[in-house]
């Protein structure tokens, strides 16, 4: 499987554990809200389908919402892909994977549409990996502009500095994003003690008095 089929797997999944959908639903789900699919054609959005069917992560369903008219001659129904409860648990697994697939350039982009199905945790370590991925890109860049700038005309600077600007945006919105995430796990931990604090004194007593006669 190429790297490109397995994120258009991937995104086929998220979309249908949000709600069943025909192929043109998907399609046009997958390039109004996952930009990084708008090469996506038909012709291959339906062979990935019908390989998800065959390995029991989806099912196809004939749509009932037409009206019951009699069908035009040689009008095919209209098919409805279905998560299974075999691809919901594939998703899950998917989701969880954190490692170097999910920081890089096309991974990242169809990864981070679906991080409000995302624990925490994985966030965290796709964004640092993510930043990490980056930071080594720059490095390199810099490096690379630092050796050949004087054989380099303006414009193919210019080209090498808006590359490099580009990556240190990221990087920037990169930052931001883990100091969210972060600030968020220590409000969450707050909200918990604070919690417990509440429970403890409608019990009538404090942590510390669990125990004491």
């Amino acid at each position: 499987m190429s790297k490109r089929s397995g994120i258009l797997e991937f995104a086929i999944l998220g979309l249908l554990r949000e709600s069943p959908m025909h192929g043109y639903e998907l399609r046009k789900r997958l390039n109004t809200s996952l930009g990084v699919f708008r090469a996506f054609s038909y012709g291959t959005l339906y062979p990935c389908l019908k390989t998800l069917v065959t390995q029991g992560w989806l099912i196809e369903e004939t749509a009932d919402s037409d009206p019951p008219a009699a069908p035009l001659a040689g009008r095919r129904a209209k098919i409805v892909y279905r998560l299974t409860a075999a691809g919901k648990e594939h998703f899950e697994e998917l989701l969880a994977n954190s490692g170097p697939d999910a920081w890089e350039d096309e991974h990242f982009a169809a990864r981070f549409a679906f991080f409000g199905q995302t624990s925490r945790d994985v966030r965290m370590r796709v964004l640092e990996g993510r930043r990490s991925r980056l930071e080594e890109r720059l490095e390199k860049m810099r490096a690379s502009l630092a050796r050949t700038r004087e054989r380099l005309d303006d414009y193919t600077l210019e080209l090498q500095r808006h590359g490099m600007e580009s990556v240190e945006r990221e990087v920037r919105w990169l930052n931001e994003l883990i100091e969210t995430e972060r600030a968020g796990r220590v409000e969450q931990r707050t909200a918990e003690r604070d919690h417990d604090h509440d429970n403890n004194q409608e019990n009538g007593g404090r942590p510390g008095d669990r125990g004491t006669a």
